[in-house]
């Protein structure tokens, strides 16, 4: 079971709320006066009806009725044009605060630490910005004005019968006891039963993507039925939370439709005994009974909205919950951290230190166990080893994406686990063979790294990586759209219509690695970042990085060891320990576990066997 990203309280999302209203405080306010005097024009419609079964009663002629009548028709297209008006600042007033909450919802994205993210799932994270955004979005841009329109036109409504006949209005409040019942108990299991089936969404999610992308794996070692098992069981517990919430709404729309047509019945009731005895008008009773049927809609209206609020408010519980997440390397594999502290003082230089190092992950044994090793600035270190020997578990303690489970990794004296995102990100950079090409221009995936490079700037990093050929052969150069479902176009002809130049892995690499150039850390890790190009390809690309570098720190984790060749040092890992760490040259000649990697690559049998 993935570690969740944490969820906001009530409270939380209530101020959270508040920071929005407040960010756009004059919209707000103006959809509030609106949809006051919309429900004040809507107010007169009852009440001048009354009056005219008062006026004929008591002998009124044509041109009474005609005069108020004529003040309804006014009243009428008035109240239309507020309730309009409303909606429209509304709608404008939703699309703004969803922006604001959508850009929140990035930033705090980019901010969250790596290993936070691998522990809570891609799912979980994939779901909150897809399904529970759109269903903050629909709450503010419809859901939200409708409540507003519709609350204060209830309020009026019942204001209105109170203003006729105190006694009505009290037998109205009364007679919509079980509507408040009925609501009460919903609100008391809402939220729980909501949170429960966005989590279980996010379960779905999770197991989809981490099938999708480990597809070739499952296939490999004949995973296929335990993974469509354990997407039956993701799928039935979300069908259960779903079924669960169904449950709760159906109970609540039918004590809701129930108590609907009490209010009314009690108001004829009580205003015709009252009349009887000649305590009220007949035209009051009709105007008390209008505006009770007038308040079945803004009712009705409230009380759907109220539903969706709550599931939205899970949603946004759940989209806020990133503000709780923490900012650091955060915790050893147990959650614990270890010699991480919450805010670090700055290195006061580049040296790399790591000290009797042990990790373990949750569902394994020790990877690590107490490993040492120095990395001076400007250095060119090489980690070999062979496959599980834990070359990539340290790659990811000296990038600070996960903390030691004892010992320490620190970078001029300071954890680096403890460094904040900015921090770290000026101070080391992980490359591994993972990359992702971004929606948008050459350009627009280059700038991610540098905002401010000119497009000098651009070429130079490209070049360094050798892939200033072919990108200048794209149609528009470093304004060419790259995308999914693209094609490159044939030679002299025009890009085709929506299509975009195809990035295959090495191109997507080789963008990713102009990218690091640009963000100039002082160290940099290679997790076998060449690995999908082409080995004349990624010896030149290495050469460039290395030329570019030149005074800064590069760890090169390496599957191909002419990269080793080329080290200042070469540390060699075994089974999670470093046994043996020196030259190349030093190295081959003590005829140990390196010497026998390197002739193995070359095909040779090491001397004396």
């Amino acid at each position: 079971m993935s570690a969740r990203l944490p969820v906001a309280g009530p409270a939380e999302v209530r101020a959270a709320a508040a920071r929005l209203i407040r960010a756009d405080g004059r919209a707000f306010t103006a959809v509030l006066v609106l949809n006051a005097l919309a429900a004040a024009a809507g107010l007169a419609g009852p009440w001048l009806l009354g009056r005219i079964i008062d006026e004929v009663r008591a002998g009124a002629g044509v041109a009474a009725v005609d005069r108020l009548a004529l003040v309804v028709l006014v009243c009428a297209p008035v109240q239309l044009l507020l309730a309009r008006a409303a909606r429209f600042v509304g709608h404008r007033f939703g699309e703004r605060t969803l922006a604001r909450v959508r850009e929140e919802f990035v930033d705090r994205t980019l901010a969250l630490p790596a290993s936070v993210v691998e522990r809570a799932g891609t799912g979980d994270l994939t779901a909150r910005g897809t399904a529970d955004v759109a269903a903050v979005g629909t709450t503010l841009r419809d859901v939200g004005p409708e409540l507003l329109i519709s609350s204060v036109e209830a309020l009026f409504l019942i204001g209105a019968v109170f203003l006729l006949d105190p006694l009505l209005g009290v037998c109205a409040v009364l007679a919509q006891a079980g509507i408040w019942w009925a609501l009460r108990w919903y609100l008391r299991r809402a939220r729980p039963a909501y949170l429960a089936e966005g989590a279980a969404t996010s379960e779905v999610a999770e197991i989809v993507s981490a099938t999708t992308a480990g597809a070739r794996t499952v296939e490999a070692f004949g995973l296929q039925r335990r993974r469509v098992a354990a997407s039956r069981d993701a799928l039935d517990a979300s069908r259960r939370t779903r079924m669960r919430t169904l449950d709760l709404r159906s109970v609540f729309f039918l004590s809701v439709e129930i108590s609907n047509v009490l209010p009314v019945a009690v108001v004829l009731l009580v205003g015709g005994a009252l009349h009887a005895r000649g305590a009220m008008s007949v035209g009051a009773v009709v105007a008390a009974a209008l505006y009770l049927r007038q308040l079945e809609s803004p009712l009705d209206t409230i009380l759907m909205r109220v539903e969706q609020l709550q599931s939205s408010g899970a949603s946004f519980a759940r989209v806020e919950g990133l503000a709780r997440a923490p900012r650091t390397g955060a915790g050893s594999p147990s959650g614990t951290p270890s010699g991480a502290p919450s805010k670090a003082s700055a290195p006061v230089d580049d040296r790399i230190d790591v000290r009797g190092v042990r990790y373990a992950y949750e569902r394994g044994g020790e990877v690590l166990r107490g490993v040492d090793l120095t990395v001076r600035p400007g250095e060119r270190l090489a980690v070999v080893g062979p496959s599980g020997a834990g070359k990539t578990t340290l790659s990811r303690l000296l990038a600070g994406v996960d903390v030691p489970g004892s010992g320490s990794v620190t970078v001029g004296g300071v954890p680096i686990a403890g460094l904040d995102p900015e921090q770290l990100r000026r101070q080391v950079v992980l490359v591994t063979q993972e990359h992702h090409v971004f929606l948008g221009s050459v350009r627009d995936n280059l700038l991610i790294a540098d905002p401010a490079a000119d497009d000098a700037a651009l070429w130079a990093a490209l070049a360094a990586v050798g892939a200033d050929d072919w990108v200048r052969e794209l149609p528009d150069g470093l304004g060419t759209e790259l995308g999914p479902g693209g094609r490159p176009p044939a030679a002299g002809h025009a890009r085709p219509p929506g299509g975009a130049p195809v990035t295959d892995g090495s191109r997507a690499q080789q963008l990713a690695l102009a990218r690091v150039v640009l963000a100039d850390p002082h160290t940099l890790i290679l997790d076998e970042a060449t690995a999908l190009l082409d080995p004349a390809t990624a010896r030149h690309t290495e050469r460039a990085l290395a030329a570019v570098l030149e005074g800064r720190t590069v760890i090169a984790i390496a599957h191909r060891l002419h990269t080793a060749h080329d080290a200042d040092r070469v540390a060699v890992m075994e089974d999670g320990r470093l046994t043996e760490l020196g030259t190349h040259e030093g190295l081959v000649a003590a005829g140990g576990a390196y010497a026998a990697l390197w002739h193995s690559w070359h095909g040779e049998h090491p001397p004396g066997s």
